[in-house]
């Protein structure tokens, strides 16, 4: 096997394939990323048996098909550390060699026999999506999964898909994220009505997908999902066990207070909000009164904060407790320049954050002993 491939991108590809490929194994050959070379195409594989991807190098040139297996330690190195804009990769059976203008490397080949394989996609039952949407619902659902809770299906998002729409649902127990987009059936996929996808498994995808509206393709199955977009394959286990039943959680009340917030105005008075919190007391008052929302905080340790800023607001006062690391989450994933809904009952029920474009955030609020 013998490529020669532009160094810049080839390293791109090279770094998601190795974000995929374990550190540490007890399979030593997973701690490999395999190249399988034809006449005009180079694919990486690299898997830890859980998640897999089978990724496209662009516009390589082939000198002579093969497969072969790199260590994903060395080979980073080499790339990362090199300056030459092309590099040759040159594979036998004993040995690698990495060469480019002024350089020369050689590396201890494995049998690339013993690599496991990576599914394929050749559903013909799938649904598909643009990939800037299916990046908004992972940035938007993401960050609030719990990936070290005993309860292992809060450790995904959970994906619910139907003939024309995306849900993408993540959890903590403490706050909730909902995000929905459209999608369209090609043929009649079947989905389980549990797939819950890992965090890892999502932010990998994230990585993956490409920008504007490209359409990807997505298949589930009773364990596993597959996606398949202009760069490749992805392969994934799905979490196991029960997601709670979120539209349960979503609020339903008849007498509430909805305020339209403007995003960057709220995150800057957070942030200078919280400039007193501590890893004791991060909890922040949120005051509204007629025509304001007053945002304070007071540590012993630390000191004390009051951020006011103009908010249409005409009720009565109301005061709830919030941790601001929570509402700073949903904040920092929203264009700056937009506005928000926020849903308040009183200080003791969840407050709901809403967005037009079909984002729901709820947030359970701390109560006077955890503040």
């Amino acid at each position: 096997m013998k490529i020669k491939i532009n160094r810049e991108s080839f390293f791109k590809v090279f770094q998601i394939a190795a974000a995929v490929a374990p550190a540490r194994s007890p399979k030593t050959i997973l701690q490999n990323i395999k190249l399988d070379v034809t006449a005009d195409t180079v694919i990486l594989t690299a898997t830890d048996t859980e998640v897999g991807v089978r990724l496209t190098v662009p516009n390589p040139e082939v000198m002579n098909p093969g497969k072969a297996v790199v260590p994903v330690s060395r080979l980073s190195m080499i790339l990362r550390e090199s300056n030459d804009e092309f590099l040759t990769i040159n594979a036998s059976e004993d040995k690698i060699l990495i060469t480019g203008l002024n350089s020369r490397f050689e590396l201890q080949a494995q049998n690339p026999d013993e690599f496991p394989e990576v599914a394929y996609f050749d559903d013909k039952d799938f649904y598909e999506v643009q990939a800037n949407v299916f990046k908004e619902l992972i940035k938007r659902t993401l960050f609030a999964t719990d990936s070290e809770s005993s309860r292992y299906a809060l450790g995904g998002v959970l994906l619910e898909m139907n003939d024309d729409t995306v849900i993408a649902v993540g959890t903590d127990g403490r706050r909730l994220a909902k995000m929905e987009g459209g999608l369209e059936k090609v043929g009649s996929p079947k989905l389980e009505t549990a797939t819950i996808v890992p965090s890892r498994s999502m932010q990998l995808m994230e990585r993956i997908l490409p920008e504007g509206e490209t359409k990807v393709q997505i298949s589930t199955r009773a364990n596993d999902l597959l996606m398949k977009g202009p760069s490749g394959v992805f392969y994934t286990r799905l979490v196991e066990g029960r997601f709670p039943k979120w539209r349960d959680v979503l609020p339903k009340r008849d007498k509430t207070n909805r305020i339209d917030i403007p995003v960057g105005q709220m995150y800057t008075a957070l942030r200078q909000a919280a400039i007193v919190t501590s890893e004791e007391s991060r909890g922040v008052d949120f005051t509204f009164k007629e025509g304001s929302l007053v945002l304070t905080n007071n540590t012993a340790e630390v000191g004390q904060s009051r951020i006011e800023m103009p908010v249409a607001y005409t009720g009565d006062e109301l005061t709830i407790t919030l941790d601001h690391r929570y509402v700073a989450d949903f904040l920092k994933v929203l264009p700056q320049e937009k506005s928000f809904t926020f849903d308040v009952e009183n200080g003791e029920a969840a407050a709901y954050c809403e967005t037009e474009d079909k984002y729901g955030y709820v947030i359970m609020p701390l109560s006077k002993d955890r503040r």
